[in-house]
């Protein structure tokens, strides 16, 4: 039998991950609507991260190019507190919750990343970062169920809690109308940060 052909190309980007407590807090504010809207695309909780760089679709080849500057940028970096906090929705189809706490480091960080990349040779489309976290999708035709659970998270405030690592973000499934899942390519502490689970090796595929 022949083995299958591996994708030559790769979806990546660069982010951060809040730590377990905080993401288990934030789904149990979602219970609700969890129940009330079991028909829209909701991410996995394992899948939260916080987008500083989209860099798209990417030749596999390129991807090993990024890793060395980005751990450099992590290494030298300290980390960030931060909170997860409200909900909001992009176009009626997109829910979400913000971002709060040390927003000016945040959008630091993301710049460097950003210029970190650029040096690397690797164009991308830099949008104005806007700091927030996925939660979930409208199915066609369905675009109150997004607008009434950010609503029901409009008085959220969650923990305060630190930054641990600098994450390469890949996916190359899912790309269906469904949920999107994503795998850390590699992910590197920030100086000074304790990390007491098992990270991806920098060299994981």
């Amino acid at each position: 039998m022949n083995a299958q052909p591996q994708a030559a190309t790769v979806r990546v980007f660069i982010a951060l991950a809040p730590p377990d407590e905080a993401k288990d807090e934030l789904a149990r504010e979602l219970r609700p609507a969890y129940e009330a809207y079991p028909a829209m695309w909701w991410n996995r909780i394992e899948d939260w991260h916080i987008t500083l760089a989209f860099l798209g679709e990417l030749p596999i080849a390129a991807v090993p190019l990024l890793q060395p500057p980005i751990a450099g940028l992590a290494a030298t970096r300290g980390a960030l507190e931060l909170t997860l906090r409200g909900g909001g929705h992009f176009d009626e189809r997109v829910l979400w919750t913000g971002v709060d706490g040390d927003l000016d480091g945040l959008h630091l960080l993301a710049e460097d990343v950003r210029a970190a990349v650029r040096a690397c040779g690797i164009p991308f489309e830099g949008r104005p970062l806007r700091p927030h976290l996925t939660l979930a999708r409208a199915r066609r035709g369905d675009t109150g169920s997004v607008v009434e659970a950010a609503a029901g998270l409009a008085g959220f405030t969650g923990r305060s809690w630190r930054t641990g690592r600098l994450h390469l973000v890949g996916s190359n499934t899912g790309r269906g109308p469904g949920p999107i899942h994503y795998r850390d390519i590699a992910a590197w502490p920030f100086a000074g940060t304790e990390i007491t689970d098992h990270a991806p090796h920098p060299d994981a595929g």
